[in-house]
């Protein structure tokens, strides 16, 4: 009897410290981490980077359960352009209302809510806010003990960035931007 209520004891002990464990914020470190955009077009490509403004990942051990980031719309840069040869244009006009219109929208947003774990890191499922609006999304995240790694690909025209999409405007002929963007993130914490 006395065996039957210590395991008993042991197994109420176990199942209480599992449901009480509070996930461990990991702050990201906005100036070592990084955000690279590619835009495509008919004829061609542009890329460039944009900031975090502020983020975390919510791990429990070595689990990740979690988390939360401010992307900087008004850092937003074009890297594949020199200054005086269309980068300040190109720069201004993904700041303007035609694209993600950072004078009422100057961040975005990601928050985590599902998590599964897989080979060589997790299958990561959130809301991601652009533009005011907000999608779900889902990708893979790589991480070892202080990087993490994801590759987005992102359809513009469900935040209401529609300018030059060939999938809604006709006749734009080689003036065509694809709809999908891609993110590579590198998130150091």
């Amino acid at each position: 009897m006395k065996t039957i209520s210590k395991l008993t004891l042991v197994i109420v002990l176990a199942i209480s410290m599992t449901a009480f464990t509070n996930p461990i914020k990991k702050k990201v470190d906005i100036k070592e981490s990084s955000i690279e955009w590619t835009g495509k077009k008919v004829l061609g490509s542009h890329n460039g980077t944009i900031q975090l403004q502020e983020g975390y990942l919510e791990m429990e051990g070595n689990i990740l359960v979690g988390g939360m980031f401010v992307i900087d719309m008004t850092s937003i840069t074009v890297t594949d352009l020199e200054a005086g040869k269309g980068k300040e244009k190109l720069e201004g006009h993904l700041k303007s209302d035609d694209f993600f219109g950072i004078k009422n929208h100057p961040t975005a947003s990601f928050e985590i809510d599902k998590v599964a774990k897989m080979d060589g890191g997790f299958k990561v499922g959130g809301t991601i806010t652009i533009k005011g609006t907000s999608k779900p999304i889902s990708f893979d995240l790589k991480m070892d003990d202080n990087t993490a790694i994801a590759n987005l690909k992102i359809d513009r025209t469900k935040f209401d960035v529609k300018y030059g999409s060939g999938s809604i405007y006709d006749n734009l002929g080689d003036k065509a931007i694809n709809d999908i963007f891609e993110l590579d993130i590198t998130l150091k914490f």
